[in-house]
């Protein structure tokens, strides 16, 4: 398939997702925040992996308090959903804890507050433009999304 110049390659097929509800992750759902971790250093490393790897790059902006969070974290370890990922993005994980820590992590793409999380920022390493930036939110009601929902929504992004 040939592209137009400004053209972006097609969202790549979402993995089929066994588990039909978020009822049926596994519990208890995990606490995916180092909530110790320096998150600016995280970041980094994880930008230049992403980079090396020619994958995009997801910052998961959240905390262990959100139950959307916590969902989003479960689906993202089921194992198809896990592959899919590892295929295509390198994650970070950076906890904002109540919304006070680390919020110089999205200034740098003209994010000044958060109005939920988990915020996922896709960025392009190459560029460390952010992607999806009308869609920053997207996530933040992942209780009320299908497991098959989030990871459509993770696809479409990988050819963008």
């Amino acid at each position: 398939m040939l592209l137009t110049a400004g053209a972006q390659a097609p969202a790549a097929r979402a993995p089929r997702v066994a588990v039909a509800s978020i009822n049926d992750l596994r519990q208890p759902l995990p606490y995916p925040y180092d909530e110790g971790a320096n998150a600016d250093a995280a970041v980094a490393a994880a930008r230049k992996q992403a980079k090396a790897q020619g994958k995009k790059l997801i910052i998961d902006l959240g905390g262990n308090w959100c139950a959307d969070c916590r969902i989003l974290a479960g689906v993202l370890e089921l194992p198809e959903v896990k592959a899919f990922v590892h295929k295509h993005y390198v994650v970070v994980m950076v906890d904002v804890g109540r919304f006070d820590k680390n919020a110089q992590v999205a200034r740098p793409y003209g994010i000044t507050s958060l109005k939920g999380v988990p915020a996922l920022m896709i960025v392009d390493p190459k560029t460390n433009k952010l992607i999806n930036g009308a869609a920053l939110f997207a996530l933040a009601d992942a209780r009320n999304m299908t497991p098959q929902a989030l990871a459509d929504w993770l696809a479409k992004w990988v050819g963008a």
